[in-house]
C-alpha cells in the first residue's frame, strides 16, 4: 500500500530531547544527576515509599531508561551506565515490578487463556478510545491521543528488539521477521517510527523525539515504561513476548478504527496512512508471533509461560487504565494531558 510519507523531517526528530523538570523528589534527583554528572541525590527511604504508580517514580524511571535510548541533550552519553543511577533504576524497577504482580495476582497463568479474550472483538466497546475517536472523537482529541502515543511511536519496535539475542530457533527467526517489517523492511521512509512522524506532521505536532514527554501523565508513562522494563531485562523475556504478542493481535481492529477516525476528522493522509498500515501489516503479524514466536519460545522454554501470561496480562491491565484516564477526561470537556508547572493551555486544540 503506497501512501504519501513526509520525508522531509526536521533534524530534531533525530536528535536527543532535552530534559524535562522533575515532577516530585526522585525524578528531581534524576534530572538534576543529569545535568550535574553528579550521583542522585535522595533519600532511600523516599524509593521504599514511593506510590510506583505516581507522577514522581513513573518520570523518574522513564528518564533513566531514556539512557538506552536516545539519551537527552548535554547529558555524556556514558551516564547510560553510571552505577549509581543504575542502583536507582533498580529500586525504581523493584517498586514497579511489585506493584504489576500485586495487582496482577489473580490474572491467568496460562498463554492461553491470557490471549483467549484478546481473539474475539468486544461487543461492548463503550470502554475503547479507538471506538470513541472514530464514532465522536475531535480533531483537538486526536491530537492528544498522537501527542501521547508518540513517546512510544517514535521508538516503536525498539523495545521489542532487544529480545532477539534472548530467543533461539523459530521464536528468534519469526520474531526477527516481524521486526524487520516494524523497520521499514529495509526502506528507510517505511519505518513506523518514521510513518508516526508523518502522522504528527499532518496532526500539526512536534515531531521531535520526546517532545511530548512533559505533558505526558503517569499512567501514559507507565506503558511505556513497561516496555523498557521487559526489554531490559533478560529474565523478563518471556513478559516481553507476552507484551509483544498482546499488541499485535489487538493492533489491527483498533488500527482500523483509528484510520476511520483520522479521515473521519481530515487529519491528512499521512495521518490515516499510519493506522491503515497497521491494519494489513499486523493481521499478518499476530498469527505470527502467536504461532511462531509464542509457540516457539515455549517449546523451547515451557518453564516461562506465566511470564508471557503475565506480560500479556500487564500490557491489557496498563492500557485499560490509559484508556480510563483519555475518556474521562474527553467525556468531562477537558484535556487528557498533564499541564506542566509554568505550562500553557491544557490541549492540542485544532
Amino acid at each position: 500500500m503506497n501512501a504519501p510519507v513526509n520525508a522531509n523531517l526536521s533534524a530534531t526528530a533525530r536528535s536527543a530531547p532535552a530534559l524535562v523538570g522533575g515532577r516530585g523528589d526522585l525524578s528531581s534527583a534524576v534530572v538534576e544527576s543529569l545535568r550535574s554528572g553528579r550521583p542522585p541525590a535522595h533519600a532511600p527511604a523516599a524509593l521504599l515509599k514511593a506510590d510506583p504508580w505516581a507522577e514522581d517514580l513513573q518520570l523518574a524511571l522513564h528518564l533513566l531508561y531514556e539512557l538506552h535510548y536516545r539519551g537527552f541533550a548535554g547529558v555524556d552519553d556514558d551516564r547510560e551506565w553510571d552505577p549509581d543511577l543504575l542502583r536507582m533504576r533498580r529500586a525504581l524497577e523493584t517498586r514497579f515490578l511489585h506493584a504489576l504482580r500485586t495487582d496482577l495476582k489473580d490474572a491467568p497463568r496460562s498463554a492461553e487463556a491470557a490471549f483467549a479474550p484478546l481473539l474475539v472483538e468486544p461487543v461492548d466497546l463503550s470502554g475503547s478510545v479507538s471506538r470513541h475517536l472514530e464514532t465522536d472523537g475531535e480533531l483537538w482529541q486526536l491530537r492528544e491521543y498522537a501527542a501521547l502515543r508518540s513517546l512510544y511511536h517514535l521508538k516503536e519496535a525498539d523495545p521489542h528488539l532487544w529480545v532477539v539475542p534472548r530467543l533461539t530457533g523459530r521464536a528468534k527467526a519469526a520474531m526477527v521477521a516481524v521486526e524487520y517489517d516494524e523497520f521499514g523492511a529495509g526502506r528507510a521512509e517505511r519505518i513506523h517510527a518514521r510513518l508516526f512522524a508523518a502522522l504528527m506532521a499532518d496532526l500539526g505536532l512536534d515531531t521531535s523525539y520526546g517532545a511530548h514527554l512533559d505533558r505526558a501523565p503517569a499512567v501514559l508513562l507507565a506503558t511505556v515504561n513497561l516496555m523498557s522494563l521487559f526489554g531490559l531485562h533478560r529474565a523478563l523475556r518471556g513478559a516481553l513476548v507476552g507484551h509483544f504478542a498482546c499488541v499485535e493481535i489487538t493492533s489491527s481492529p483498533g488500527s482500523r478504527r483509528l484510520a476511520a477516525a483520522m479521515r473521519r476528522c481530515g487529519a491528512g493522509p499521512a495521518a490515516e496512512h499510519f493506522y491503515a498500515e497497521h491494519v494489513e501489516a499486523d493481521a499478518l503479524h499476530e498469527q505470527v508471533v502467536r504461532h511462531e514466536v509464542v509457540d516457539g519460545l515455549l517449546a523451547e522454554e515451557p518453564e516461562l509461560e506465566p511470564d508471557v501470561a503475565f506480560g500479556c496480562a500487564a500490557t491489557v491491565m496498563l492500557e485499560d487504565r490509559l484508556s480510563t484516564h483519555l475518556l474521562t477526561a474527553w467525556g468531562e470537556g477537558r484535556s487528557a494531558l498533564r499541564t506542566p508547572e509554568g505550562g500553557g493551555g491544557t490541549s492540542y486544540p485544532g
